[in-house]
C-alpha cells in the first residue's frame, strides 16, 4: 500500500504545543525585562541618585517611540507584508539592543554627573540612555506580542486557540512575577550592591529568547513546507479608511478608554508596588517584591477561568464593572494611612489578582462583537496605541507627585540614606482611575443595550 498522507505539522499536537512553548518563552523573556527595574527605585536612589522623578521618566520611555511614532501600527504593518517569522525576528533582535543600551546606561561610570538639556526639559544622561534603551525594547516586546498572537492563530485555528492565547499570557507573566521576586536579590547577590547585575541578567534572558524564537523559525518553515501558509488576505491589511470607522464607534472608545484607565491602574502600580511594600508596610527590600509576584501569578490561573465563563455564561460589560470594582476597593485601601500591616499587603494584591484577571478576561473577546472581522487588525493595534499613552504618562505622573508631594524624612537603608515616601496620594490617583474605568464600563454596558452588541451573551452558540 503506497497511499501517501501528507499531515501538517500543526496537527501534531507534540509540534503545535511545542511552537507554543517556544514563542511563549520568547514573552516570558520580554515580560521579565520589562518589570526588572521596577523593585529597585529603592537601589537606583541610594545607589544611583535616582529621584523618584528620575524613576518615573523611566518608566514612561516604554511610550516614547509606540506613541509618537505610531511603532505599533507599523509593527503590525510589517507582520502582515512580511509574515510573522520576519517580524519576531526583528522584534527580537531590538528587544536585545534596546535591553542592551539600558544595561550600559546603568553599568557606565562615564555618565556620571552629566546632566542633558532634552527638548523643553533637563534629564540626567543615564536616566535618558537608559530610557532610550527601555522605548527601544518596548518596541520590539510590543510588536512581539502581535506577531505571537498570530502566530497562534496560525498553528492552533481550529483547534484549542483560545486556550493557546490563554497559556501564552499566563508564561508570560511568569516573567513579571520572575523579575518583581527577583531583582533585588540578584542585585545583592555577591553582598555588594550592584544595580546592572539584575539587567544584565535580563539581557541574557533578551539572547535565550532570540534562540528560541529562532528554533521557532524551523519548525514554522517545516509547517510551511506541509502545505499551512501564512493568510494574508486584503482583509487583514491594513486600511487607512478602517481608521474612520472604528473611531466613529462610540462602543470602541468605551472598550479603548477602558483598558487605558485600567492598565494604567495596574501596569505603572506594580512599577512602584514593591516601594510601597518597603515604604507603607516596612517590608524588607530584599523580600519586598515578593509580594506583588503574587498579583501575575493569580492572574496566571484566573484569567482562564473567567475566559471561560464569558464564553459560556456571558456578562461580559457586568464582568468588567465587577472588576473596575475591586480595583477601586483595593487602591483605595492601599491608600489608608492606618492599614500598614503586611499581611493585609498581601489580601490586597490577591483582590487586586482577581480585579486583573476579570477585567482583561471580558475586555479583549468583547471587542469582535463591536468591531468587524476585517477591521480587528486594526482595532487592537489602535486600542494597544491608547493604552501606550498610559503608560508612557501614569509612570512619569506618579514618580513627579512623590518627588513633589511625599517626601515624609530620610531614613538609612543598605548603608546609604534615602527619603521616605508617604503613598497615601498615588494609592488616590490610582483608585481615580478606577472610578474612571467604571464609569465607562456602565457606558459600555448601556451603549450594550442600544446597539445589541451581544456583550451580555455568551460567546459559545448552543
Amino acid at each position: 500500500m503506497t497511499q501517501q498522507i501528507n499531515k501538517n505539522l500543526s496537527e501534531s499536537k507534540v509540534a503545535r504545543w511545542s511552537a507554543l512553548a517556544l514563542v511563549s518563552f520568547t514573552m516570558l523573556t520580554g515580560y521579565f525585562i520589562t518589570d526588572v527595574m521596577a523593585p529597585l527605585s529603592g537601589l537606583l536612589e541610594g545607589n544611583l541618585g535616582w529621584d523618584r522623578a528620575d524613576f518615573g521618566l523611566f518608566n514612561s520611555a516604554y511610550g516614547w517611540f509606540n506613541v509618537f511614532f505610531l511603532m505599533l501600527i507599523i509593527g503590525g504593518l510589517i507582520l502582515d507584508k512580511l509574515g510573522a517569522r520576519f517580524s519576531g525576528l526583528m522584534s527580537t533582535i531590538i528587544m536585545l539592543i534596546g535591553v542592551s543600551l539600558k544595561y550600559w546606561s546603568v553599568s557606565t561610570h562615564s555618565l556620571d554627573g552629566q546632566v542633558w538639556d532634552i527638548l523643553w526639559f533637563q534629564a540626567k544622561a543615564q536616566v535618558f540612555l537608559a530610557g532610550l534603551g527601555f522605548a527601544i525594547f518596548a518596541v520590539g516586546v510590543e510588536v512581539a506580542g502581535i506577531t505571537v498572537t498570530k502566530i497562534i492563530v496560525k498553528w492552533f485555528k481550529g483547534k484549542e486557540m483560545a486556550l493557546a492565547m490563554g497559556l501564552q499570557v499566563a508564561v508570560a507573566r511568569l516573567g513579571t512575577a520572575a523579575a518583581l521576586a527577583t531583582a533585588v536579590p540578584i542585585a545583592k547577590f555577591t553582598g555588594v550592591i550592584d544595580i546592572s547585575r539584575p539587567v544584565l541578567f535580563g539581557v541574557l534572558m533578551a539572547i535565550i529568547g532570540l534562540l528560541s524564537f529562532i528554533v521557532y523559525m524551523v519548525m514554522d518553515r517545516k509547517l510551511d513546507a506541509s502545505g499551512v501558509k501564512e493568510e494574508k488576505s486584503d482583509e487583514e491589511s491594513f486600511k487607512i479608511s478602517d481608521i474612520f470607522k472604528i473611531i466613529t464607534n462610540k462602543g470602541w472608545w468605551y472598550i479603548a478608554i477602558l483598558c487605558v484607565l485600567f492598565y494604567s491602574a495596574v501596569f505603572p502600580f506594580l512599577k512602584y508596588a514593591t516601594d510601597l511594600m518597603v515604604n507603607k508596610f516596612s517590608v524588607p527590600d530584599n523580600i519586598a517584591g515578593l509580594i506583588p509576584s503574587m498579583l501575575p501569578f493569580g492572574t496566571i490561573l484566573l484569567t482562564p477561568f473567567f475566559g471561560n465563563l464569558y464564553d459560556r455564561k456571558g456578562k461580559g460589560a457586568s464582568i468588567m464593572i465587577i472588576g473596575s470594582l475591586l480595583l477601586i476597593f483595593v487602591h483605595t485601601m492601599f491608600a489608608i494611612p492606618m492599614l500598614n500591616n503586611w499581611i493585609i499587603s498581601i489580601v490586597l494584591m490577591m483582590i487586586l489578582g482577581i480585579g486583573f484577571s476579570l477585567v482583561p478576561s471580558a475586555m479583549w473577546p468583547s471587542v469582535p462583537k463591536i468591531i468587524p472581522e476585517n477591521q480587528l487588525g486594526t482595532a487592537y493595534a489602535l486600542i494597544f496605541w491608547v493604552q501606550n499613552w498610559g503608560l508612557m504618562g501614569v509612570p512619569a505622573l506618579i514618580g513627579w507627585v512623590l518627588e513633589t508631594y511625599c517626601i515624609t524624612g530620610q531614613v538609612m537603608r543598605n548603608g546609604v540614606m534615602v527619603n521616605q515616601y508617604d503613598y497615601t496620594l498615588p494609592m488616590a490617583i490610582f483608585a481615580m482611575f478606577g472610578i474612571a474605568g467604571l464609569i465607562f464600563a456602565f457606558l459600555l454596558k448601556i451603549e450594550d443595550k442600544k446597539k445589541g452588541y451581544g456583550l451580555e451573551l455568551p460567546n459559545i452558540k448552543h
